[in-house]
């Protein structure tokens, strides 16, 4: 397993999911190198919880980071669809998972997303 990918394992540890059992970490990697981390948050209204995905993702844009900046995202499940929509939007080259069979895999967001939604330059 490659040291992003390690990285976004161990701050699953972190999720808040009570309802699920499911936890899932995540780390941005940024040009310059900073890294952001988000965790999967559940809520007892079941659609209000958020992916570990758009938390890391979220918590680089609230840096001042923007699309074209985040070089890699690691997770450590494969990402759903919203979040694959995320990763598309952000136009990150690599997006390091876990298969739910253990195995892993580096794409770009666009092979996790064909014809995803193009953000407006």
């Amino acid at each position: 397993m490659d040291e992003l990918l390690q990285k976004a394992v161990e701050v699953s540890e972190k999720a808040y999911a009570p309802y699920s059992s499911y936890f899932v970490g995540s780390v941005a990697r940024t040009r310059d190198g900073r890294e952001f981390v988000g965790v999967n948050v559940e809520n007892g209204a079941y659609p209000l919880g958020v992916c570990a995905e758009k938390n890391a993702l979220a918590a680089a844009a609230a840096a001042g980071y923007r699309p074209g900046e985040v070089v890699a995202l690691a997770t450590s499940s494969t990402p759903c669809g919203g979040c694959r929509q995320w990763l598309h939007e952000w136009r990150i080259p690599e997006v390091h998972y876990r298969r739910e069979d253990g195995s892993t895999n580096v794409v770009h967001a666009n092979d996790l997303l064909p014809d995803g939604w193009e953000l407006p330059e």
